[in-house]
């Protein structure tokens, strides 16, 4: 496991999620701009009561300003599924 996502799921672990997959995608955007820039591509799979009553937008919001600094140094794409536990 990568600094990177040990860095990703310790910041999140303020979410409280029941569920928390991170997978690091950098290899398969080898070459990319991003990756030379030194930031990593990321699929987040999180799975949290703090999304209830959310839109997808503001989940995601919530999530780039729990990653704060992570988001402007250590990572240049981040897909992301959150979702409530009813919603799986």
């Amino acid at each position: 496991m990568s600094d990177t996502v040990q860095l990703l799921e310790a910041a999140l672990q303020t979410l409280a999620p029941e569920h928390l997959d991170i997978q690091d995608d950098s290899a398969l955007h080898a070459g990319h701009a991003g990756a030379r820039s030194g930031g990593g591509h990321y699929t987040l799979t999180i799975v949290s009561t703090r999304f209830a009553g959310l839109g997808r937008v503001q989940r995601h919001r919530l999530i780039y300003q729990t990653l704060g600094d992570l988001m402007r140094s250590r990572v240049h794409a981040l897909a992301i599924r959150a979702l409530t536990p009813e919603e799986l």
